[in-house]
């Protein structure tokens, strides 16, 4: 048996292979050799500060790149990362989670480690129940089947993974004759995709006013140019979700806006509840998405595909693939569908010069940014009026969105900007975060500033948490506030500006767009209970809850 190739090497590799370039962490003993092998590779070690801030990094990161990768020690940071990779679960994004823990040699009578939590498997356990696939590299003769099996799992279904190497086994050996496990690739049986497609086919040439609504499956599958194919080819007006805002280019004559049923606005809702066949294509129904729950789709007037299922009508059809789904209707005699008047995005945040003195608003401030976007930028919303006011603002190009809009973690977005901007260095994010979510992860800033990148990051700083103010006010609802402006001499690098009015506002935002060097820091001092129309619709609902 040919010798060199080891566990730890293995998966490095392979992890190239895929396309991952940087890999997001903080060292520990039990993972350290594992870091030495990644410096001698072409996968770029990135540090961050807390370990929940290179989850999010490394999930912002796949969102762009198809796959990311976080790596941690064993249980202080494996735990520290948990909330991350279940938000990744949630939204199908595929981080492959890295640990290391004691050897196997170490484990011999069940020693108090450090580290260790009531058994050698209590991390994996939890992993288990927040990632798609996992395991634990302790065996040399199996290890580079179990990495290719883990790894192919993520790439397959969108979701994180686990991967644990006991630190005596970073080293093992492993037959390097072993050719890597061929991932299999699924087919659509083809009578269960035709049955489909031909029902499909009459639903859509019969109907009179058919609507597509994209979700974030058309993302996270790069589906993207499939999607705008069908539209381009029926000129059938397309929604999108919130989850999965920027899935086309908002910019698209076909393109009317975000559906979230009664949250959302009133053209848009209209204009997809009255359609007689709508399209919904890589849709997660969660309650956010759906309006928490005021979205009237009537079933039989649906085509629902998913990487999940496919459904026409009452209709269930098996063993056919989403992708092979959304191709073969492009592929399908659907018929050019004749113009009609749509809700127009870009109608909806048309803005006004900046008046001196005049305090500034949430609505003033989206509507100013609007008009401020470009091409190159990536926008990063953090959860609240961050999210909300955000889904009005018209993306440019595709996949230029990004924000936990399903599973709702704050301190998503200063992180994000870390991976979105690393993954594809062309893209400059655009971070919208509120003062509470940004005390919780946004001294990564700290990391942002080490490499050189250049996002404008702008608090909403209303000294406290705005959502829940809208839903139950009381005093648990607010923050102590910083002087966000000034964290650019406490970190020896960026610029930082506080506004209070518009003038002030537009001349940070000229001022920061011109600052290419370094991160900028906008902190927009807000009323403590202003908020957007958007927030105020959604907060309503959630309050009957309460």
């Amino acid at each position: 048996m040919k010798r060199g190739n080891t566990i730890g090497r293995y998966l490095i590799g392979r992890l190239s292979r895929q396309g991952v370039g940087h890999i997001f962490g903080i060292p520990g003993d039990y993972i350290l050799r594992f870091f030495d092998l990644l410096e001698e590779s072409r996968i770029e070690t990135v540090i961050t500060t807390r370990e929940d801030g290179a989850g999010f990094a490394a999930d912002a990161y796949a969102r762009i790149r198809g796959i990311g990768a976080v790596c941690v020690t064993y249980c202080v940071g494996g735990f520290n990362v948990c909330n991350p990779i279940a938000g990744a679960f949630a939204e199908k994004s595929p981080v492959i989670v890295i640990s290391g823990s004691p050897g196997i040699q170490e484990r011999v009578r069940d020693p108090l480690l450090h580290h260790k939590v009531r058994d050698f498997s209590t991390q994996k356990d939890v992993f288990d129940k927040i990632t798609i696939a996992s395991t634990v590299l302790d065996d040399p003769r199996t290890a580079a089947a179990e990495i290719d099996r883990v790894i192919d799992a993520a790439l397959r279904y969108k979701r994180p993974a686990y991967i644990e190497i006991p630190r005596d086994m970073t080293d093992a050996e492993i037959d390097t004759t072993r050719k890597p496990s061929e991932r299999v690739i699924e087919r659509s049986d083809p009578e269960s995709l035709r049955e489909a497609l031909g029902e499909a086919s009459r639903m859509v040439n019969e109907s009179r006013r058919p609507v597509i609504l994209a979700d974030v499956e058309i993302h996270r599958f790069g589906l993207q140019p499939y999607l705008v194919r069908l539209a381009d080819k029926t000129r059938i007006p397309v929604a999108a979700t919130l989850l999965g805002k920027s899935v086309i280019s908002e910019k698209h004559p076909g393109y009317i806006g975000i559906y979230e049923g009664a949250m959302g606005r009133e053209e848009v809702r209209l204009f997809v509840e009255s359609s007689d066949c709508v399209i919904m294509l890589g849709t997660v129904l969660t309650d956010i998405n759906m309006g928490i729950f005021t979205a009237k789709l009537d079933r039989k007037n649906c085509i629902e595909a998913t990487s999940e299922k496919i459904s026409i009508r009452h209709h269930h059809f098996e063993d056919v693939l989403f992708g092979d789904f959304l191709k073969g209707l492009i592929r399908s005699p659907l018929r050019s569908q004749p113009r009609r008047a749509h809700p127009n995005p870009a109608a909806f945040m048309t803005v006004n010069p900046a008046r001196p003195n005049t305090p500034v608003r949430v609505t003033r401030c989206f509507q100013r940014l609007n008009s401020f976007l470009k091409d190159d930028m990536v926008v990063i919303a953090d959860i609240g009026d961050a999210l909300f006011a955000a889904s009005d603002l018209v993306i440019h190009r595709r996949t230029e969105f990004l924000s936990p809009a399903y599973y709702t973690s704050m301190g998503f977005a200063v992180p994000a900007a870390l991976g979105a901007q690393l993954a594809n260095p062309k893209l400059r994010p655009l971070v919208l975060v509120g003062d509470g979510a940004f005390q919780m992860t946004g001294m990564e800033l700290s990391t942002i500033q080490r490499l050189g990148l250049n996002p404008i990051v702008m608090i909403l700083n209303n000294r406290g948490f705005a959502t829940e103010r809208q839903i139950q006010d009381g005093p648990y609802n607010d923050v102590t506030e910083w002087a966000y402006h000034r964290l650019p001499e406490v970190l020896g690098g960026g610029r930082g500006f506080r506004v209070k009015d518009e003038v002030g506002f537009e001349n940070a935002l000229r001022a920061s767009h011109q600052n290419r060097k370094s991160f900028s820091l906008i902190n927009v001092i807000l009323d403590k209970y202003d908020r957007s129309i958007a927030m105020e619709r959604i907060a309503k609902r959630l309050a009957r809850k309460i």
